[in-house]
């Protein structure tokens, strides 16, 4: 007799089956050897990066002066701590980040997530009514499948050179109506994985997109702007991004930002800013149902390193990133060369987004068998008492829509993270690589 099952909800019962990097991470993680395998998949930052000194020098502050941090170890209220909110909004005017000038600010609200600003994307999926969300292909594939998993339906539109382009969205949007039935456009401003950067000028086109269709529906389209890589822009002769709020005169425009990337990704600090209005007040509801609020000594600590550290760690970071970019971007060039029909990305957050030529890269290929050490070939992957070093990457088929334009395109693509490994490790990589390319090829 078959036990009784427990009622799930329609999400609860999409999520019984993992999604694909859910799978593969899983699986590898299982049995990952340190300091042997190599981690070009998770988006890790460098440990390197993260300022364990000043973070102790942080708590022992806050600790000693409860007249400026109140009550760090208790509940926090769930806009966020006003001690955050306003070392955010300094960062921002005294830093110039996208542009905005205090006077711009004053118009619009900080809150804090519950849980970083992954915990704010997840918030989004439920106050705001489910429908189309409009993205890039590639896509965030993790955020991505969390939608379609809440019922919402995710397009993707093929992005170019410099990001997701409001003409394209446009061209989708002929002969199906004036965007009724879209819930909101999402695009990640450095994306990933592809790490392409969006022009300022296909950012105001799409603020001026999302405008228009909120007056033909009458309703707001939010255009949800995620930041999570835009502190990581790390090669000079890119343009500085501007942000979507300077030209949002309808309230359209919300920006997600985090200092996970450049601080500590533990700490869980992911802000929304935006005009202030039912859906930032129903997202700070979300906050509160979550826990409260993000933890407060966290939250207490990145404010501290805002005030008192931020300059130095930026410029050591990016500075950080850029030499291994340029690094892995050499290797790759003597090592692969040829291999590679596409190379996207190096100049911000720590991702290449490769394409090779004629070499299929997912979970079932050769290409991927041979970095997993899953060929069966002792030669290959080494003896049951020790395997030879595996490299984990994510595979190009996990970050196209699977019913979108680039299904093709991405059997032959994927990610390649330089955040977390070490110079060696990552030059160590792409050699087994060239290998992998060879051993595909061979097998033809």
């Amino acid at each position: 007799m078959t036990p009784p099952q427990i009622s799930l909800s329609d999400y609860g019962c999409r999520s019984r089956t993992p999604s694909p990097v859910n799978r593969m991470m899983s699986s590898f993680a299982a049995d990952f050897r340190e300091g042997v395998d190599i981690n070009l998949g998770v988006g890790y930052v460098n440990e390197n990066t993260i300022p364990r000194a000043l973070i102790q020098q942080a708590l022992s502050d806050i600790l000693a002066h409860p007249e400026r941090y109140k009550s760090p170890l208790n509940y926090g209220g769930p806009k966020g701590s006003p001690t955050l909110i306003e070392s955010l909004r300094r960062f921002h005017v005294q830093h110039r980040v996208g542009g905005l000038t205090d006077a711009e600010l004053s118009r619009r609200q900080f809150i804090i997530g519950p849980n970083g600003a992954t915990s704010l994307l997840e918030g989004l999926a439920y106050v705001l009514k489910p429908g189309v969300v409009i993205t890039s292909d590639p896509m965030y594939y993790i955020y991505c499948d969390f939608l379609e998993r809440r019922g919402f339906t995710v397009v993707t539109i093929p992005e170019r050179a410099d990001g997701l382009h409001a003409e394209d969205v446009e061209a989708w949007l002929e002969g199906r109506g004036k965007g009724a039935g879209i819930s909101f456009i999402y695009v990640v401003t450095v994306n990933n994985p592809s790490a392409t950067i969006i022009s300022n000028r296909e950012r105001t086109a799409l603020v001026r997109l999302a405008s228009r269709l909120s007056r033909e529906n009458g309703r707001v389209i939010p255009l949800i702007l995620d930041k999570a890589y835009e502190d990581l822009v790390h090669d000079p002769s890119v343009e500085r991004p501007r942000s979507g709020l300077l030209d949002d005169e309808d309230g359209v425009v919300f920006e997600v930002g985090t200092v996970s990337k450049i601080l500590a990704p533990s700490l869980r600090i992911g802000y929304l800013v935006g005009t202030d209005g039912p859906f930032l007040q129903a997202m700070i509801q979300r906050t509160s149902d979550a826990g409260f609020s993000a933890p407060l000594i966290n939250q207490e600590i990145a404010s501290w390193l805002l005030d008192h550290a931020l300059d130095r760690q930026l410029a050591d970071v990016n500075r950080g990133y850029r030499e291994k970019s340029a690094a892995v971007r050499g290797w790759l060039d003597s090592r692969l060369g040829p291999a590679i029909s596409e190379r996207r990305g190096g100049q911000a957050s720590f991702y290449y987004y490769l394409t090779l030529d004629g070499v299929k890269t997912g979970e079932g290929s050769p290409f991927f068998r041979f970095l997993a050490r899953t060929t069966g070939d002792q030669t290959v992957d080494g003896t049951s008492e020790g395997k030879l070093p595996r490299v984990i990457y994510i595979p190009g088929e996990f970050c196209v829509h699977p019913r979108g334009d680039m299904v093709r395109q991405g059997a032959f693509q994927l990610r390649f993270s330089y955040g977390y490994e070490e110079l060696a490790r990552l030059e160590e990589a792409v050699g087994y690589m060239a290998e992998a390319v060879d051993y595909a090829r061979r097998l033809g």
